[in-house]
């Protein structure tokens, strides 16, 4: 991909994202320049590409989440429930939360992060604490442990639903949990296979659509026993 590149810093790699046209929006921009990925990213952190986390993951590259949020900005608005299924470092989390905080505070909002692997759950705490300890201690932020295939029941319906790893096929009980008005973007497909990143929008009346938006190529939404 062109855009690709190294950032000398954090906001330097941001602005390299802003040039390439891959952040369209200055609240994007806002939100990803105020969550440092030194945070969250041991190795190379402004380099525009996956890097291992730890537990055979990686965090994604910076243009990925880029994307994300600019698929999902017109949902993430304040008193919004969003639900960020392989969660894995908690970089993504974090900047849902402050994009929707710097719409405006409201008790209502709840940013849940879900990752089945129990160290990286304690990771993710780690780096939050580490990057910004209110967030966590808000009761607006919420990392669980859990299948995130399953959702997660107890705060649904969400508005904004984000899946950062690929599911083989559509994933049901995902839109189930879907708000009216929300969207969900994942990347389906086999792994190894064709994977394409899709976007599902639950009108009104809860009729749902979806679009494909682009080839990607993601490691399979499992949990510890699958």
């Amino acid at each position: 991909m062109a855009w690709r590149s190294v950032g000398a810093n954090n906001a330097d790699l941001i602005r390299q994202l802003r040039d390439y046209g891959v952040i369209a929006s200055e609240a994007v921009a806002n939100a990803m320049i105020a969550t440092d990925r030194k945070h969250y990213c041991p190795r190379n952190p402004y380099m525009d590409a996956p890097q291992p986390i730890g537990g055979g993951v990686t965090i994604s590259a910076p243009h990925m989440h880029a994307f994300a949020l600019e698929y999902l900005r017109d949902h993430l608005k304040p008193g919004a429930h969003v639900l960020d299924v392989g969660s894995g470092s908690g970089y993504l989390t974090a900047c849902f939360y402050r994009y929707i905080n710097a719409k405006g505070e409201n008790a209502n909002t709840r940013i849940v992060g879900i990752e089945h692997q129990h160290s990286l759950v304690a990771l993710s705490k780690s780096n939050l604490n580490s990057d910004d300890a209110s967030m966590l201690d808000s009761d607006r932020m919420l990392i669980i442990e859990g299948d995130g295939r399953k959702g997660h029941a107890a705060l649904a319906p969400y508005d904004a639903i984000h899946v950062g790893a690929a599911a083989p096929e559509t994933p049901t009980e995902l839109i189930n949990q879907l708000a009216n008005g929300g969207r969900l973007i994942v990347p389906v497909g086999p792994e190894g296979g064709s994977q394409y990143m899709q976007q599902y929008d639950k009108d009104e009346n809860g009729k749902v659509q979806m679009t494909r938006l682009m080839g990607v190529m993601y490691v399979p939404l499992t949990d510890l026993r699958s």
